[in-house]
């Protein structure tokens, strides 16, 4: 145990520094806002100078953190999204601990976090100053301590429970989209508990659900607190929970027709990608192209069905929590009620894939290093590479360049 522990953490600790160095190569390129950092970016100074209210339909934490970003590398494109990048890496680094945790495996662990890396979305998004990174680090992060307490020994259980079930309440103070996995979190703790009364050893039920709710909660209220010290229409506590039926009027109105729309049953196909940007900056024709690495997004539905399959037939509790997670991700978009979809809403369920592949590839291969999945990772880097022109903003030919990389007439 001993030497799996000190093999994942140098394994870890490189893999992190990696990922934090790809996410952060020419991270100030473009200069200027990109796609939705022209609503977050603002809000952030707003926040940070303590003036009055801004982008009320989101709850504060990820523009709070945006705003520490600016406050602490100044108000600059290096600002705005030098946060991003570290929620990338935590990103990458909570899909490595959940592997581990579920499967023992540093080999594993490791492929999932490369593919993690390598997936265009975590990319995309460790490098803008958006919420959905954050949404990703937290709920990811959340996932991963819970069960890092299952199998802990008792006086440790406690602690890891409450820390993962603070993350998860942090990730819903960044959007609530992240409230389902709370839920989610407490169904499959009681459905694990009552047939394996050795996990978690020494926390009930009770206590667990108990301290799940409380903490989750009192995490995400506390986030509100810089808004007390507002200048203009500061919070105060009889405002505190009418204002959160206000964000979920502004959540739930009916918005115009949008042309990067798209329905949620679309979005594991990678039908509809979004142009973050496409024009001319910084003395260059610029793409950022919102898109899920293909051989990851494809290739990890049939990941996910295989594990499915193989819980249906071996009853392996790992297969069917990781395909009922993907599965679980993508059916909360069909019942939240918006007015429109995007692809980057899929953000969450493109990283679960991330998880599934190489624990399909593990469970396949048994106790056999998989060749397969070596493979795989390669071809998923060299598609990377081969896309990251028009992931990373850099500079084009001319403004047809882009169609060299679209695959599809519905990436226009």
């Amino acid at each position: 145990m001993r030497a799996l522990l000190d093999r994942s953490a140098y394994a870890a600790l490189l893999i992190g520094v990696l990922a934090q160095l790809l996410f952060s190569v020419n991270l100030a390129r473009p200069t200027k806002p990109v796609f939705d950092e022209v609503h977050y970016v603002p809000a952030a100074r707003t926040l940070l100078a303590l003036e009055r209210p801004a982008n009320p339909e989101h709850p504060p934490l990820g523009k709070e953190l945006i705003a520490g970003s600016i406050a602490v590398f100044g108000d600059t494109p290096l600002g705005w999204r030098a946060a991003a990048t570290l929620a990338g890496t935590a990103t990458v680094l909570g899909v490595f601990a959940i592997l581990l945790l579920l499967l023992g495996s540093v080999r594993t662990a490791s492929y999932g976090a490369l593919l993690a890396t390598l997936n265009f979305t975590v990319y995309v998004h460790a490098r803008i100053a958006m919420l959905e990174p954050f949404l990703g680090a937290f709920v990811v992060g959340g996932i991963a301590a819970l069960l890092w307490a299952m199998r802990s020994p008792p006086k440790r259980v406690t602690p890891r429970w409450v820390l993962g079930s603070l993350l998860l309440g942090l990730a819903t103070a960044v959007k609530w989209t992240a409230a389902p996995y709370v839920a989610f979190a407490a169904i499959g703790f009681v459905a694990l508990r009552v047939r394996r009364s050795d996990l978690w050893a020494g926390l009930t039920i009770g206590k667990a659900l108990a301290l799940l709710g409380v903490v989750s909660l009192a995490g995400y209220f506390a986030t509100f607190l810089p808004y007390f010290f507002l200048r203009e229409d500061p919070l105060t506590l009889a405002k505190l929970l009418p204002l959160q039926w206000d964000m979920y009027k502004l959540q739930t109105q009916v918005l115009q027709a949008h042309p990067y729309q798209s329905g949620w049953l679309s979005w594991p196909f990678a039908i509809r990608p979004i142009w973050y940007l496409y024009e001319p900056v910084d003395g260059a024709v610029r793409g950022i192209l919102y898109l899920g690495n293909p051989l990851v997004m494809w290739g990890g539905l049939v990941a996910v069905a295989w594990l499915g399959w193989h819980w249906w037939r071996t009853r392996v509790p790992v297969a069917g929590a990781l395909a009922l997670l993907w599965a679980a991700s993508l059916a909360i978009w069909a019942a939240i009620p918006k007015s429109l979809g995007f692809y980057y809403y899929y953000h969450l369920s493109g990283v679960f894939l991330c998880v599934a592949i190489p624990a399909a590839f593990h469970l396949h291969a048994g106790a056999k290093p998989s060749r397969a999945l070596f493979w795989f990772a390669v071809f998923a880097g060299a598609l990377f590479i081969r896309f990251l022109p028009i992931l990373s903003a850099a500079a084009l030919p001319n403004d047809q360049a882009f169609t060299q990389w679209m695959w599809l007439d519905s990436w226009r």
